[in-house]
């Protein structure tokens, strides 16, 4: 069974959204953005999600996780929740 790890920012717009990735690509440290941006409970761990596997989050999510490249932000993604930021840190399929 496919699992993987992945970290997340989640923020309210498309466009907080946009700015927090220019900020990363432009060499801020993804989980510090994480911890101060984030509306999600796991901002508190710099975004991380731990491990899971398809079907155990939401499908705009999974799409991403189990089919981008490792260690490079993906997004926005856009849920039922707001928009995210992603970066799957592992994979085994």
């Amino acid at each position: 069974m496919a699992r993987a790890t992945a970290r997340h920012i989640l923020v309210p717009t498309e466009e907080k959204c946009n700015e927090l990735k220019a900020a990363i690509e432009g060499g801020a440290d993804f989980a510090q953005v994480a911890k101060d941006n984030s509306t999600c409970p796991s901002s508190r761990q710099g975004g991380d999600l731990g491990s899971f596997g398809p079907g155990q989050m939401v499908k705009e999510f999974d799409t991403v996780v189990f089919s981008a490249p490792l260690n490079e932000v993906q997004g926005p993604v856009k849920t039922q929740f707001g928009y995210h930021l992603l970066e799957v840190t592992s994979r085994q399929d």
